[in-house]
């Protein structure tokens, strides 16, 4: 039902920019310290304005009906026709300090922007875009400073016609969030520069491709290490070499261990060919000399790695078959190899284990559980989560959230892409090439890109009791350069993944590269 324009005080100006109000109205029956009607359950369906809240903008697209979150209703946006609109309330008496704006929300997508905001609180306007989930809801945090006493909180819409949001138990409470980790997997960069392989500016100013993802606020490099790889790269040395120019950016050091001699994942594997006839007592050994080797060699030259994770996308175990989760007692008896080692070189470094599938609730626990019972040793959780292979972004969510609650650890997202175009840039068909493949609302452009990786750092910002410490991009730099392809031992080989890197197929720093920037 449509309802009639509202109009408001002359003091709620909006902004040239939309809806944003640049000061509040006096509002005495909504101010007050604590939000009122943060579930919307005061009014029942169908209420054009819910208790407590006010509304701006075309107001028939705000309405109050069933199907809530946590009880029977919830805060819709949607009209059949395009529509602007902000529903907001006004707390004041606060005070002041860190506050955490909180809720659960769900999205059809394809809006202009949708969003919510906490403005007029003494800073900056701080935002939150809902990601599209038209199905299972999303937990969101806001987070934001107040200096004034006072803050506005709203739910806002600039959408077209029959695009919804629904929004749903608030809660505004003090409290920080916000990203540590905001990094990349950088592997393939020292190989692409020995080839040729050329990184700009998003202007086009040829440069550094470590300084313009510094500049656009990367503060933490992911780098692979292979025990003996066929091409020479991603070994010991060359780990050495990067870790300096990471270092000498300003940035952290996460240092991935494969312990083979190519690309360790679930589907393979496979042992370093000088391990390959080894003993099980004698490959615990091995994975310690080895971490022990590079870690030690890392911290001799000043450049300590910050975080190692023991094993890459582990789901099987490692080692095969001697490290199999066929087989626990031994896989654990190899991973607590890696961490030992890991500790002995530097106390402070976080350990983290990695499983592959981060949109598999169940798999994650069975996994985790089963290194819990056999005594593995790790300080964080990595998790992969390619949106076109692993699940809803909402199972993400509740996996990563109870991977952080059941075992009592900070988590991270070790591995996420998305691709910007679906077109190969060399012979080697693309890994994502096709429209069916997408996620649904995520379009392959540099739009759908950069709001791919918004929305999943905001799902990581969101983890409780701030165990989410962020996230690492897979392979920003992984363009298509000849003779870089995905086999070391094959120059010909071609890679299936550059249209999924953050820079563009015109050598051109992506807009997705400025999430980076990320509070």
């Amino acid at each position: 039902m449509f309802h009639p324009r509202r109009t408001l005080r002359a003091l709620l100006i909006p902004l040239a920019a939309g809806l944003a109000l640049t000061a509040l109205p006096a509002q005495s029956a909504h101010a007050a310290s604590t939000l009122t009607n943060a579930g919307f359950e005061a009014d029942g369906a169908g209420a054009a304005t819910p208790n407590g809240w006010s509304e701006y903008g075309d107001t028939g697209a705000s309405y109050v009906e069933a199907g809530g979150h946590g009880g029977s209703y919830r805060l819709t946006h949607y009209s059949a026709a395009a529509y602007k609109v902000e529903t907001y309330q006004y707390l004041s008496g606060l005070t002041n300090g860190n506050y955490r704006l909180t809720a659960w929300v769900r999205s059809g997508g394809g809006q202009n922007s949708a969003y919510l905001a906490l403005r007029n609180c003494g800073g900056s306007e701080q935002r939150t875009d809902l990601p599209v989930s038209a199905g299972g809801w999303i937990h969101l945090v806001v987070p934001v400073a107040v200096t004034g006493g006072q803050c506005t909180i709203s739910v806002v819409s600039d959408a077209n016609a029959g695009n919804w949001i629904n929004v749903d138990d608030l809660t505004f409470t003090a409290g920080t969030a916000g990203l540590s980790v905001k990094g990349s997997d950088i592997s393939s960069l020292a190989k692409s520069e020995a080839l040729g392989g050329i990184y700009r500016t998003g202007s086009g100013t040829a440069g550094d491709a470590l300084a313009i993802l510094r500049s656009s606020g990367m503060n933490y490099a992911r780098l692979k290490v292979w025990v003996n790889p066929a091409d020479g790269y991603n070994n010991k040395a060359r780990v050495l070499a990067m870790a300096k120019r990471v270092k000498a950016r300003g940035m952290k050091l996460l240092v991935d261990f494969h312990y083979s001699d190519t690309w360790a994942d679930p589907g393979k594997q496979t042992k370093p060919a000088a391990w390959a006839g080894h003993s099980y007592g004698q490959l615990k050994t091995d994975v310690y000399n080895h971490t022990y080797d590079v870690l030690s060699s890392l911290k001799s030259q000043g450049t300590t790695a910050d975080m190692v994770q023991i094993g890459n996308e582990i789901n099987g175990g490692m080692l095969w078959s001697e490290g199999s989760t066929d087989n626990w007692p031994q896989l654990a008896g190899l991973l607590n190899s890696g961490y030992s080692a890991a500790k002995a070189v530097s106390a402070s470094t976080v350990v983290g284990l990695h499983f592959a599938q981060g949109g598999d609730l169940t798999g994650t626990r069975w996994w985790f559980d089963n290194a819990v019972s056999n005594g593995v040793k790790f300080d964080a959780i990595g998790l992969s989560y390619y949106g076109y292979w692993h699940g809803a972004l909402d199972a993400f969510q509740t996996t990563l959230d109870d991977a952080a609650a059941r075992y009592a650890k900070p988590v991270f997202l070790a591995e996420t892409a998305y691709p910007f175009r679906l077109d190969s840039d060399d012979a080697l068909v693309n890994q994502i090439d096709t429209t069916g493949e997408l996620v649904a609302g995520y379009p392959a452009t540099t739009a759908g890109q950069s709001a791919w990786l918004r929305d999943v750092m905001n799902i990581v910002e969101a983890v409780p009791n701030g165990r989410g410490l962020g996230v690492f991009y897979w392979e920003a730099t992984w363009t298509a350069v000849a003779g870089n392809g995905w086999d070391p031992a094959d120059p010909a080989s071609g890679n299936g993944w550059e249209n999924q890197a953050l820079f563009g197929f015109d050598d051109k720093a992506l807009p997705a590269m400025s999430l980076f920037g990320h509070r």
